[in-house]
Parts: structure tokens; sequence; C-alpha cells
């Protein structure tokens, strides 16, 4: 890896394998990265996407960090923000492995959280609220309307709003960076995309008769529906680096 990765999203599916003769659930660990020159992946080479398999406990143990720890081997650097789903072992290997890096919770899946200790009667409505405080670009716009979503709801769905505030903070760190990258980095949708479509295309196999078959496959199936990023600028970096290069004001 010659370059920067900036932005680096994980995510993790689960499979079916036959393991010493035991049908067992495994965990695919991907990761994707976004470069300096912000094509997801190393320019117009081969890009970061890296699967691992792990038992299903794994995802809570060493898996993440030892994911990250063979890409630092391997030169990732310069990773300013790591995006995923809200896994302590994620947030622990982060923090062991890349130091520096900021951490942001997937709004999806938070918002699913959130959502989840909602009636279900009630969801569409509570639902289009929160999206409003993940559609601002500014961060006071955004601690604006969340105050107002904890004020209209914490007598009616208490759980809920906990949840909120307790995880809201992780899920705006989006906002300190830069505009145009907000509604790409805010969530891991680029990864669940992929892993969709390898759920589809392996549907039909029911149980991998080992874990080298289910990595063969899903390197397979992920290669063909990433053709084209070698070749797509995902994101404009430039306001990043130039956020970067501006100097820190001192007060007087």
């Amino acid at each position: 890896m010659e370059l920067a990765y900036p932005y680096l999203y994980l995510d993790a599916a689960y499979f079916k394998v036959n393991w010493g003769g035991r049908v067992v659930d495994l965990a695919l660990l991907v990761a994707v990265g976004v470069n300096e020159g912000g094509y997801r992946g190393h320019g117009r080479s081969p890009y970061i996407l890296v699967l691992v398999v792990e038992p299903a406990g794994g995802e809570r143990k060493e898996a993440w960090r030892n994911l990250l720890k063979g890409l630092v081997e391997r030169g990732l650097r310069g990773v300013r923000l790591v995006i995923s789903d809200d896994h302590p072992s994620i947030r622990q290997a982060v923090m062991a492995e890349l130091p520096g890096a900021s951490w942001q919770r997937c709004v999806v899946h938070f918002m699913r959280n959130v959502l989840a200790h909602v009636p279900q009667s009630e969801r569409g409505v509570v639902a289009e609220e929160l999206q409003e405080v993940f559609v601002a670009r500014r961060r006071g716009t955004a601690e604006s309307l969340a105050r107002g979503f904890v004020e209209r709801y914490r007598d009616r769905y208490r759980r809920a709003v906990e949840v909120f505030a307790q995880g809201l903070g992780e899920a705006l760190t989006y906002l300190d960076f830069p505009s145009g990258h907000q509604r790409h980095i805010k969530s891991t949708n680029v990864l669940e995309r992929l892993i969709r479509e390898v759920k589809r295309r392996t549907r039909v196999v029911g149980v991998f008769p080992g874990e080298g078959s289910l990595v063969n496959l899903a390197t397979v199936v992920m290669l063909r529906a990433t053709e084209d990023w070698a070749f797509r600028r995902y994101l404009d970096m430039g306001p990043l680096w130039a956020a970067e290069e501006k100097p820190t004001k001192i007060a007087t």
C-alpha cells in the first residue's frame, strides 16, 4: 500500500459453513478503504478489499484487531476515520491499531437501534424526525434538532431516547469532516451493498463445504461487483486536505 487511506469501512456478514464436520456460522469480515486520491482502493490498481473468516464469536474477540494489525503491517497508513456498526471489539481494535483515527458509528444501524424501542405504528413519524438530525450539515444544527427530539419523546419512549442520547456523539463524528463527504462517511452503506450481493449470489449454496469455498466465492462476487471502482473517483479529497492545512487560530 503506497497511498494513505483516510477513510476505512468495516463490516461483517455471517454464513453457514461445514467446520470440522459441524455446520457453524462463520463471520466474513470485510474492510474497504478510500485512498488519498478519492478512489475506493489503490488508485487504478487493486484496492483494499479484505476478507477474513472467523468463527461467529470471533467478531467479539480478536478478529477485528488481527485484521487491522495485518493491514497496518502491510502498509496501511493515514486513516482519519473508521466507519462501522457499534461493536466494542471494533472500537478497541481501532484504538489499539489505528491511534489518532476517529470512529463513526453507522447512522443507519444507529437509527434502527433507536427505532427498535418505538412501537411499530409510530416508527414512520419518529424515523422522519431522526433523519432530520442526520441530514444536517452543521454540528450546531444537528445538536439543536437532537435536543428537540429528546424533549418530544423522552416521556413517551424513554428507552429509545436513552439509546439515542447515549450514542449521538459517536453518530455525529462525520460532521467534523468536509460537507461533501458527509453522506458517504456516516454509514457503511458502501459495504452493505457488497454484502447483500454476496448473500444474493451465495443463497443457492446453503452450507459451504469449507471456509475456503466461502472466501473464494465471496471474493469473485465482490470483485465483479466493484469492477468500476478503480476507474471512478468516489470522493474529491481536496476539501479534506485543505481543512487540514488551515492554521489553528491562537486566542489573544
